[in-house]
């Protein structure tokens, strides 16, 4: 009797441990992160834990939450995008000319240059798809094409020279602050990610997305196309890099070539720290905002402790490198207890 009783309860006490590395290999273990990373700083760095501070992070993080958001999609389906800061910079100038074209009235120019920047971004996501797929390339390789294609476009349209002048409707609505702390451009990426969210999460396109990075061959061998799957990612991933362009034109406002320079690794590493792993099949956009909140929490925090802006990228390159070997143990993990 005594004997069932200990092994009713080590079985018990298996289940919870088990319960508690499920949570910590998700989003939930990434969150938790954050949680402690948030109270290392209020206790040691100054300044760290007021509205000011979490305002100013809010505001950082807006361009690379949007970014980071269609980059999972990428990743999801084992690919990657390396063009979405050179996407990002050539729709900010695009959108920005059309906002300073004098023959439209400042609502015309602003809804004009929305449509622009985001149909600039979704074509060519949509190229670097369809070429990926049509000759079989690694997406490695065609982005890092179209990151120089969209630069150099970038600085024609430009005739290399930043774009100012921006609409006054627009400035207002890029400089607003909901309840003293929700800047209006986080606002907007919390829709991207809610978007994204619900896609993945409730629909039949979301499912597939999953699928195609778990096992591309089944998807095709139970009837459907991975092909159209990958051409819809990098599509959504190019139509996040024209949102993101209009997240910085409200931000800065102005439109520069040089733009974006470095912000796709940014948006990699805030999909990797957030879960989603690099083979594809598994993560979550939700893990992708928790990751570039991490990102800036750090990059914010180190700095309000007085370190040497040469050991920031030192300690969140650490991160980054980190958040890959669990990745790479997330999998047996997991496979272990689905044995157990």
């Amino acid at each position: 009797m005594s004997g069932n009783i200990e092994n009713k309860a080590e079985a018990k006490e298996n289940t919870v441990w088990d319960k508690l590395i499920r949570i910590s290999m998700k989003e939930a273990g990434v969150a938790i992160a954050l949680v402690l990373i948030l109270i290392f700083f209020s206790v040691t760095a100054p300044y760290f834990a007021t509205p000011e501070n979490f305002l100013k992070i809010f505001v950082q993080i807006a361009i690379n939450t949007v970014l980071a958001s269609g980059m999972t999609f990428v990743i999801l389906v084992g690919g990657i995008d390396l063009s979405v800061g050179s996407l990002l910079a050539l729709c900010t100038v695009i959108g920005a000319t059309i906002m300073v074209d004098p023959r439209f009235s400042p609502w015309q120019a602003i809804v004009l240059a929305s449509l622009a920047s985001m149909g600039t971004g979704a074509v060519l996501g949509a190229v670097n798809g369809w070429v990926c797929e049509k000759w079989k390339l690694p997406s490695f390789i065609v982005t890092l094409g179209m990151l120089n294609v969209a630069s150099g476009l970038a600085r024609v349209v430009s005739d290399n020279s930043t774009i100012t002048g921006l609409p006054q409707p627009f400035v207002d609505f890029g400089n607003l602050i909901f309840w003293d702390i929700l800047p209006s451009i986080f606002l907007i990426a919390i829709v991207v990610v809610l978007i994204g969210w619900f896609v993945l999460r409730y629909t039949v396109f979301g499912r597939f997305v999953f699928a195609v990075g778990t096992n591309e061959e089944a998807v095709r061998l139970s009837g459907h196309e991975p092909k159209k799957i990958k051409i819809a990612v990098f599509t959504i991933s190019g139509l996040t890099a024209g949102i993101a362009a209009m997240v910085y034109l409200l931000r800065l406002n102005v439109g520069s070539p040089v733009a974006g320079v470095g912000y796709e690794l940014n948006a990699i590493a805030a999909v990797i720290i957030g879960g989603t792993s690099l083979s594809g099949g598994k993560g979550s956009i939700v893990g992708t905002l928790v990751g570039a909140c991490i990102l800036q929490v750090l990059s914010t925090g180190l700095q309000l402790l007085g370190a040497d802006d040469n050991i920031k990228p030192i300690v969140i390159g650490a991160v980054i490198v980190l958040a890959v070997i669990l990745d790479s143990y997330r999998g047996r993990l997991m496979r272990m207890l689905e044995t157990r």
